[in-house]
């Protein structure tokens, strides 16, 4: 590290678990975030400015009014421009020296598989089953650590997947195929710090899994009800007839 990343990251640094030998392994990491909203916005934020070298940024909406009570990464100024480039911008003017790649268009298939196994994290932050069981099984198959999160009204959730972990439950594992569609932000609405407290918790899981610091939610499921700020935890089990993971 030169004098200025010493500086930039100084407070990191002084962590005892992490020191100078995890921040060179958060600035030669690459981490995939999948959706540039109200969790992605806020986890690519701190992913950003805590210095992790290459990140790869999804997202085929375009920013409106109606995201910017939540989507911090976006500005009055960036309605109409794609939201993977919006973040793009907010991100390097935040630590330009962090590489930032944005896609503007749907990742699938072959593509999607073949993104994902160049990532050392994937953070799923969207708000469709349909995207987040093809994350998963992506990252089942070529065994990258999975963050996800989810917030709706005022209630949230996080839990990360690793496929590194014999034993460690996949996605499919918790929700069905035919899991309830509906499910967003714009069908239901959504208190806008909630996604900030968890898009947050989704950055300190993925720098966890980067460093080894800590003991990440492998394996657990964190449930946060805001109206009363009560957290619970589940424990999750990895299903013997999961169509996705199982041995």
């Amino acid at each position: 590290m030169n004098d200025e990343q010493l500086l930039r990251y100084s407070r990191q640094l002084m962590l005892p678990q992490l020191e100078v030998s995890g921040q060179e392994k958060l600035l030669g990491s690459q981490v995939l975030i999948v959706g540039l909203g109200g969790l992605g916005c806020p986890a690519a934020m701190y992913l950003a400015a805590a210095g992790v070298g290459q990140l790869t940024l999804v997202d085929h909406d375009k920013v409106e009014l109606s995201n910017l009570q939540r989507q911090i990464a976006h500005h009055t100024a960036s309605i109409g421009q794609f939201k993977a480039e919006s973040a793009r911008a907010t991100l390097l003017a935040l630590n330009p020296s962090v590489a930032v790649t944005a896609i503007n268009h749907k990742i699938e298939g072959r593509e999607l598989a073949a993104l994902v196994a160049q990532h050392d994290v994937v953070l799923d932050c969207t708000d469709n089953f349909t995207i987040r069981f093809a994350l998963n099984a992506a990252c089942v198959a070529g065994k990258v650590p999975l963050v996800s999160a989810a917030a709706i009204r005022l209630e949230a959730q996080i839990s990360v997947f690793d496929a590194r972990q014999n034993d460690s439950p996949c996605y499919r594992c918790l929700y069905e195929e035919d899991a309830e569609a509906d499910q967003s932000c714009a069908h239901n609405g959504v208190l806008a710090p909630l996604v900030g407290v968890i898009g947050s918790l989704q950055a300190l899981e993925c720098i966890k899994l980067l460093t080894g610091v800590g003991k990440t939610l492998a394996g657990r499921l964190l449930l946060l009800d805001a109206a009363t700020l009560e957290w619970r935890e589940l424990r999750l089990r990895k299903k013997p007839d999961c169509p996705v993971c199982r041995d």
